[in-house]
């Protein structure tokens, strides 16, 4: 078998269930000279803007049955779509059987994702779960020498296009690029079946597990210009860089997306209810996160954490960016500003910044929501429920002599919500409600507490504060501390008081070197490791 010939189109078999410019799509086909075959509601809609149709159950002679459930499941159809137009028995079978090929399949599946997106019951979803459709897909796909399937109204146009360039036939390049993604919508729905069920059987780890996705941007490239790169969406809807609208700017490079979507994961942690707050990202590590009394305070006590840091990094805003806080962050290089709403002003601002990228959400991704991440290793992939985990003011155990006084805690339940966010080893100094100090990525605990002071003296200098602002700031470590010398670091750089996960075997040695310092110590019970 081969695909080099180019197929005429006379017959078409058009089932959809999602009716986008399905009637333009089918008018252009018949005033093309194409047959149209079709079922159900979609014949229906054809017949309602005045077209001829055959319903499949007049070609196949059997009615639909069983609630729609058997229609297309036939050997005139599934002939039709898989006999080889060049194969002589193939051939003489259908005409024995009295079998007419068909030249195109267009078909689009039971809207099962967005069924259990509606949070509809268990049945409901298992009746949105198509059966015919991947089976005429698969079947076209695989017999692409000689027909032409569509599954995606996007590519109407294309098809159309194709057909005028090479006088009403298709062309074996197009056929197999048309082959391809509806082998990639089968596999996509059915993994999306897949998963569910998992889900509804209480089995997180089945013994296949399929991911997918469809393709929002081709990427210029990677994480550096000799990687090849794209950007794909799940559909989800998770309030983010998936689901943004760019207002301004060139095109969102790999790194960008990355890092824009670790701001804004964390500046959701803060619940706009309780007040603006900003998060500065570098580089997927945060370099300054801050409460304010308004958007533009918060943003400038981010930004006073490490300027240095900020420059080219991505803004993320828990509410709407107005006009003074877009003045604040133009006075700055800066890659791209995140928010879930922009005012007209801000936007004006930045207007006069072509290569600024602005993206809006509508809203905040919810911390708290499940879900899975996975990561690519050699042979395989790694699978985890979403790091959501969340305490509360009571998880806390206090374990040294003295407790945080009010301020404290509230820096303390700050820090850790940032160190949940920064690269392990993770160590956030936060004074304020704001961060004053952030050491991310380091092998020993010790190396990310001394980088976060440093950082912090390095900026009071360049502020031209008497003193580093670590000090009377808290501390949060996002693992235990194995040893007491990591816990004496913080304390030497300036911090009263500390929160860490807990858990070590030497636990009583760094409990001890807390109270001998002086220090306020809370456990979490909870561990943010992030890699």
């Amino acid at each position: 078998m081969t695909d080099t010939a180019h197929t005429p189109i006379r017959r078409a078999l058009i089932s959809v269930s999602d009716k986008t410019g399905l009637i333009d799509f089918a008018r252009a086909l018949a005033e093309r000279g194409v047959e149209l075959l079709s079922t159900g509601g979609t014949a229906r809609s054809l017949r309602e803007a005045g077209l001829a149709v055959r319903d499949v159950s007049e070609l196949t002679g059997f009615p639909e049955m069983m609630d729609g459930r058997v229609k297309t499941l036939h050997p005139k159809v599934h002939g039709a779509l898989l006999a080889l137009r060049d194969n002589p028995d193939h051939v003489a079978a259908m005409q024995a059987h009295d079998i007419a090929p068909i030249d195109l399949l267009v078909v689009n599946l039971y809207p099962f994702e967005s069924t259990v997106a509606s949070g509809a019951d268990y049945d409901t979803c298992v009746e949105n779960i198509d059966i015919g459709g991947p089976a005429m897909m698969r079947a076209a796909a695989k017999n692409h020498a000689h027909v032409a399937v569509v599954v995606d109204p996007q590519d109407y146009a294309a098809l159309l296009q194709d057909m005028d360039q090479h006088g009403g036939a298709t062309c074996p390049k197009f056929r197999r690029k048309l082959a391809q993604r509806a082998y990639a919508r089968t596999a996509a729905y059915d993994a999306a079946v897949s998963n569910w069920l998992a889900e509804a059987a209480g089995d997180f780890a089945p013994r296949r597990r399929a991911f997918a996705g469809t393709m929002a941007q081709a990427l210029r490239y990677g994480e550096n210009p000799h990687q090849r790169a794209a950007f794909y969406v799940d559909g989800s809807n998770r309030p983010g860089v998936a689901t943004a609208r760019q207002w301004q700017g060139k095109e969102l490079s790999y790194n960008n997306i990355n890092d824009t979507d670790a701001a804004f994961e964390l500046v959701a942690e803060f619940d706009p209810a309780e007040g603006p707050a900003c998060a500065i990202i570098k580089h997927a590590n945060p370099c300054g996160v801050a409460r304010g009394n308004s958007l533009v305070e918060a943003y400038r006590r981010a930004y006073d954490c490490d300027r240095v840091s900020a420059f080219g990094g991505i803004v993320a805003l828990n509410g709407t960016l107005d006009g003074e806080t877009a003045r604040a962050i133009t006075e700055i290089f800066t890659e791209v500003v995140i928010a879930p709403d922009a005012t007209e002003e801000a936007r004006e601002v930045f207007a006069a910044r072509k290569n600024l990228r602005l993206l809006t959400t509508g809203a905040l991704p919810d911390p708290r929501a499940p879900g899975l991440a996975f990561r690519q290793v050699s042979g395989g992939f790694l699978v985890q429920d979403r790091d959501n985990g969340m305490i509360d003011p009571a998880d806390l155990k206090v374990v040294t002599k003295r407790a945080p006084t009010e301020t404290e805690m509230a820096d303390l339940l700050f820090s850790w919500k940032v160190a949940k966010h920064v690269k392990s080893n993770a160590i956030v100094y936060v004074k304020g409600g704001a961060t004053v100090g952030i050491g991310a990525g380091q092998m020993s605990r010790v190396d990310s507490t001394r980088i976060a002071a440093r950082k912090s003296a390095d900026m009071a200098q360049a502020l031209g504060l008497p003193e580093p602002t670590v000090r009377g700031s808290v501390v949060a470590s996002d693992a235990f501390f194995p040893f007491a010398d990591g816990l004496l670091a913080a304390a030497e750089a300036g911090a009263t008081a500390i929160i860490q996960p807990g858990g070590s075997m030497r636990d009583d040695e760094v409990i001890a070197a807390a109270d001998a310092a002086g220090l306020a110590m809370v456990f979490t019970g909870q561990r943010h490791f992030r890699h």
